[in-house]
Parts: C-alpha cells; structure tokens; sequence
C-alpha cells in the first residue's frame, strides 16, 4: 500500500499558484525527502496532505483515504515548519493535551522522547528557545507512534546533537515500519537520511527517483576572491562574476581545479555543497 498518492493535486491562492499539477506517490515504510528552495510548495503539499486546506483540484489520499473526506490523523504525526502554541501552558501540558485530542494514552512514549530530547517539561511555552519550542512539537508529532510522519523543515532551531538524535528516533520508527516523509531545503539532510526524494520548484514536481540517483554528480560550490578571469575547466557551470569575486558549481576533478587554481592571486576560497536552487539550475535546466 502507498502512504501517499496524490494525482493532478494543484492550489491556487486567488490567482497566486500554490501547486500545480503535482503527481506524488510514497510507498509505506519509505524514509522520503521532499526538497526545494523556500517559496517552492512544500508546506502547501503537505497542508493538503495533513487536510489542514483543501486542493483547487486533484486528489490526495493517505493510506488509500481521500485527504478531507475520511478521518487520517490517527494514523499521521505531523510537525509544522514553525512551532505555535499557546504560551501560557507548561510544555507537559501542551503535550498531554496533544495526547487526548487523539484519545491515546501516550504518556510513556512521551517522557522517553522529553528525556532523549533533554525537554524539561516542567516550563511554560513562553521560556522556551526556539530549539526547545520544536522539540515540544517533535514530541507532540511522535507520541502517539504514527504510521506516517509528515515533518516540515522539522530540524531549524534544533543544535547539532539534537538533530543527530532527532534523526535517530526517525531511523528507529522508520525501522519499525513507519513511513518518514521529510520536507527539507537542507540537501546534506535528505542525502544522508532518505531512500528516495521528490524535488519541487515552483509549485511544480521536477523528478521523484532514489536520492543516489538525484544526487550522481557529486557538484561542489566554489568561491573565489582575488581575481577577475577564471580558466577554462571541465566540469564547470553557473559561472557568476561580483567584482574580483567569482562563484561557480564545479563537477569536475579535483586535482584539475586545484592546478588550474594554483598560479592564482587567490585572496580567499571556500568550497561547499550547492543549494538546491542552484542544482535545479546545474542539473534540471530542461524542465
């Protein structure tokens, strides 16, 4: 069975495009990445899937249940992109009340999340850091143990050991048989998490594939300061001048662009991975 198919899903805010046409299948027990840049359609996908707003047109169904029509949250946990909730209760409480809108008695599997998460529940909303309001929202997703996680841009505001661990409790549920539909805009996310991704841009789905396949070419971000001309090299694209600053993706060798950079007046360098953005551009410039 899918966890998630949807056919022809479009949104439009008034005349503003949401979505458009988006044809998604999630097969149950896949650990899934949705990515794009901010702005590309990620939190409308997933508010039609969660039936928090209804589609301009096409279908959605979770577990083979219209999205809207039939009751599915039991089955989902869903974590916003950014964490609301009422300030001035304690977080113990924004969490027992989570637990009772589902009439689950969830209070075990809730302290051991607040323990691995170090949440002190004791607090009221309105003292917690950002970091500590999403693992309030991390907790309340997860309790009840739902057979589709659906989390937007879940790790923002989370230091680097509470991501590790957050990413943890998602391997352990996806191991247990729990589907992980991820949205993300962090690349090095997905590439080490996920089996398989969609990539959206523009209210549009752009390629859905296994993520080795997404990611084959391995590009790298190159900033150069120091210079006005760069030399001729296999493997580069997306060449952008600004001033004696120049940036460009580069999937070439490496022992080449470090020669080819050697006799350089180079002031500064740096070499990251791409944004998403710029991958669309490098690799899906057709679509």
């Amino acid at each position: 069975m899918n966890a998630v198919e949807t056919v022809s899903l479009t949104k439009f805010y008034g005349k503003s495009r949401g979505i458009n046409d988006i044809d998604l299948t999630v097969a149950e027990g896949d650990f899934f990445g949705f990515i794009g840049p901010n702005g590309a359609g990620k939190s409308t996908t997933i508010r039609i899937l969660t039936g928090l707003i209804s589609q301009t047109s096409g279908t959605a169904k979770i577990f083979g249940k219209d999205v809207g029509k039939t009751d599915i949250l039991a089955d989902i946990g869903y974590m916003p992109s950014e964490a609301n909730f009422y300030h001035g209760m304690k977080v113990r409480e924004v969490i027992k009340y989570s637990a009772e809108l589902r009439k689950k008695d969830c209070a075990k599997e809730a302290a051991r999340l607040c323990e691995r998460l170090e949440l002190d529940t004791s607090k009221k909303i309105s003292e917690l850091s950002l970091g500590n309001r999403k693992k309030v929202s991390i907790v309340c997703a997860l309790q009840h143990k739902p057979r589709l996680c659906i989390l937007d841009e879940p790790t923002s505001g989370l230091d680097p050991l509470m991501q590790r661990e957050f990413y943890a409790v998602l391997e352990e549920r996806n191991s247990e048989g729990a589907t992980i539909f991820l949205s993300s805009h962090i690349l090095s996310e997905i590439q080490k998490y996920c089996k398989r991704a969609a990539v959206i841009r523009e209210g549009r789905l752009l390629v859905c594939d296994r993520v080795e396949n997404l990611i084959h070419t391995n590009a790298k971000k190159v900033t150069l300061s120091g210079i006005s001309e760069l030399p001729k090299m296999n493997g580069t694209g997306n060449v952008e001048f600004d001033g004696d600053t120049v940036k460009f993706l580069y999937s070439g060798e490496p022992r080449e662009l470090l020669n080819a950079l050697a006799p350089l007046p180079i002031t500064d360098i740096s070499i990251t991975e791409p944004d998403l953005e710029e991958i669309f551009m490098h690799y899906y410039k057709e679509n």
